[in-house]
């Protein structure tokens, strides 16, 4: 009898010891949990012949910025595939190697092709859905929508499936359903507790309705059943320091940094290492808080190892929160010519709003809040070209109001504020708020 995915796919394998180990490792990938790799591996070494096997650990990988190894096995599993596997698998390959290989607009249009075929392929669909996935940095100002839209579409196809609901429910909370988002992810974090994404996706559902104590007794009951070299482990702390943050507590944010995000600490992935790392030191000292001056130079050190050039555009926005906050003016000016250089060539899909973001971030790090002000107001509306999660993206507006706020334009603060307040409850912005009149 042919050996089968879990969701009922043929797989090319006539070894039960791979077919087992390859259901195991996707398992794992799609919740994002500890000893994917060692998993697949395992697969790999009973049927060295698996191009799923290959392709799978090559966009584990990826994942930590592995490119090299990446493409040498998504080249190996073309191969593969070629030579013994099904229609299904041939498409599943390519369509992988091809996000793994950073050609986005292909990626794109081989995976709605593909699901549109086979709408039960997990790891294919999984592509387009994270805030790191294809479609939130594809420079797409409506990837939020997207996910939600191509959710819906494949929902028949899964039913109450928890990998399914987890990604499900946070495309809706991105798309502002919140309400439904956190009943469906929770849903699916109920069916399957050992899932990074849906506690994940609950945490992000839980910031957007204002539950931050809820939040945290969250993070604090499940994540010692969650290693820390786990991908998603210091990214879930860090939306606990998140928030510490609302309660204007700095020095327990300092204290998760320390533990988790800090460059000597983190054991993330290269893009969870920068982002969550700048984005935190940042909201500190733009909340008002002090930040030890060798925190920021260490992680700017570390950063400049891991993003030494331009190239993705949430990267680079992040690589300027390191420069500006470093005064790093040389840094940032390397970066800006290049990402300048793509924009005119039109190679930049996610336009203007990158370098604008850029220049403002050190305008704010100068104190120049009038200038920060003059050059993110253009481009707010097309923030959400940078990619990432709503949560994530929040701290250019933060930034934003917090320059308004420093450049005397009241009224313009006041009214940002109310309209999120009225979007979700916020103890920082309440305090804001306040503080304004």
């Amino acid at each position: 009898m042919a050996h089968q995915d879990r969701y009922g796919l043929p797989i090319s394998t006539t070894s039960d010891a791979a077919a087992s180990a390859y259901r195991e490792g996707i398992d794992f990938m799609l919740a994002g949990w500890t000893g994917t790799a060692q998993t697949l591996e395992r697969a790999i070494a009973a049927d060295p012949d698996f191009a799923l096997a290959h392709i799978a650990r090559a966009r584990v990988h990826a994942f930590y910025q592995q490119g090299d190894l990446a493409r040498q096995k998504a080249a190996v599993a073309r191969e593969l595939a070629a030579k013994r596997g099904t229609e299904r698998e041939r498409s599943h390959v390519e369509t992988l190697a091809l996000a793994i290989e950073g050609r986005l607009p292909e990626a794109i249009a081989a995976m709605r092709q593909h699901v549109e075929t086979w709408p039960r392929d997990a790891v294919v669909l999984s592509l387009p859905l994270g805030a790191f996935g294809l479609f939130a940095f594809s420079g797409m100002a409506d990837h939020d929508r997207a996910r939600h839209e191509l959710c819906e579409r494949v929902a028949q196809h899964y039913g109450e499936d928890w990998w399914f609901l987890t990604m499900y429910g946070w495309a809706m909370t991105e798309n502002g359903d919140v309400a439904r988002g956190r009943g469906v992810t929770e849903r699916g974090f109920d069916l399957r507790r050992a899932n990074a994404h849906a506690a994940h996706a609950v945490l992000h559902a839980m910031f957007e309705d204002g539950s931050i104590e809820a939040a945290d007794r969250l993070v604090d009951d499940w994540i010692p059943s969650y290693d820390r070299a786990g991908i998603l482990h210091g990214h879930i702390r860090w939306h606990q320091a998140l928030g510490a943050l609302e309660h204007g507590d700095a020095a327990r944010a300092l204290a998760i940094y320390a533990d988790v995000l800090q460059p000597s600490a983190t054991q993330a992935p290269p893009l969870n290492v920068v982002t969550d790392g700048a984005s935190l030191l940042w909201r500190l000292s733009a909340y008002g808080h002090a930040v030890p001056e060798a925190l920021w130079l260490e992680a700017d050190a570390a950063a400049q190892k891991l993003f030494p050039k331009s190239g993705l555009p949430f990267a680079d926005v992040h690589m300027a929160l390191f420069a500006a906050a470093t005064q790093n003016h040389e840094a940032l000016a390397t970066r800006l010519a290049v990402i300048e250089q793509r924009l005119g060539d039109g190679k930049l899909p996610a336009g203007p709003v990158v370098p604008a973001i850029c220049r403002a971030l050190l305008a704010f790090a100068n104190e120049d809040y009038a200038a920060c002000v003059r050059t993110l107001a253009p481009v707010l509306a097309d923030v959400v070209r940078i990619g990432g999660s709503h949560a994530q993206r929040e701290l250019i507006e933060d930034t934003f109001i917090v320059a308004l706020m420093r450049s005397g334009e009241l009224p313009r603060a006041r009214a940002l504020l109310d309209a999120r307040l009225h979007r979700r409850p916020s103890l920082r912005d309440t305090r804001w708020q306040a503080a304004i009149g």
